[in-house]
C-alpha cells in the first residue's frame, strides 16, 4: 500500500529513532515572534551559540502589535520593549524579520504561506498554537 503525504514527509525528515521509540525529526524552517523567542535568544547567548541556519529562520511581530497607532515609541511599554528586543535579536543573529513597516509583516502562522516560505513537503516549528495550520499546504508543522 502507498504512503500518504504525512508519512512521506515524516520519513523524509526522520533523523533517528530514539531509545524511547520517539522519532527525531529534522525541522527545515523556524518561524519566530516577539513573545516566545526572547528566551531562546537568551539561551543562545548564555551558551555562546549562533543560530545554525539563520537563512531558514523568519521572524515577525504579531501578538502585541499596536493597532491604533504605529508611531514609536508605542504607548504600550511592554509591546514597545518586546518589538525592540525582537529587532535586536534578529539583527544580531542574522535572521530575516518581517517588521511592522515592511509591508510583509503579519500573523506568524500566515506569514509563511503569504511569503512563500511554507511549501509542501517541508517541516516547520513555531512557538504558536496555530502553527499546525501549515498542514493545509502539505507541510508538517509543530507549534
Amino acid at each position: 500500500m502507498g504512503k500518504n503525504l504525512f508519512e512521506k514527509v515524516w520519513e523524509e525528515h526522520s533523523v533517528a529513532t530514539l531509545s524511547n521509540g520517539q522519532t527525531q525529526v529534522f525541522i527545515g524552517t523556524h518561524l519566530i515572534h516577539e513573545v516566545t523567542s526572547p528566551q531562546a535568544f537568551g539561551m543562545l547567548r548564555d551558551l555562546g551559540l549562533k543560530v545554525r541556519h539563520p537563512e531558514r529562520t523568519f521572524a515577525t511581530v504579531d501578538h502585541i502589535v499596536p493597532t491604533h497607532s504605529r508611531v514609536e515609541p508605542f504607548e504600550d511599554e511592554l509591546a514597545d520593549a518586546m518589538i525592540k528586543e525582537l529587532r535586536k535579536n534578529t539583527e544580531e543573529f542574522g535572521i530575516k524579520m518581517f517588521d511592522i513597516y515592511s509591508g510583509e509583516q503579519g500573523i506568524v502562522h500566515m506569514v509563511g504561506p503569504e511569503q512563500g516560505i511554507t511549501q509542501p513537503g517541508t517541516t516547520i516549528a513555531c512557538g504558536d498554537s496555530h502553527t499546525a495550520t501549515h498542514g493545509a499546504f502539505g507541510a508538517i508543522a509543530f507549534g
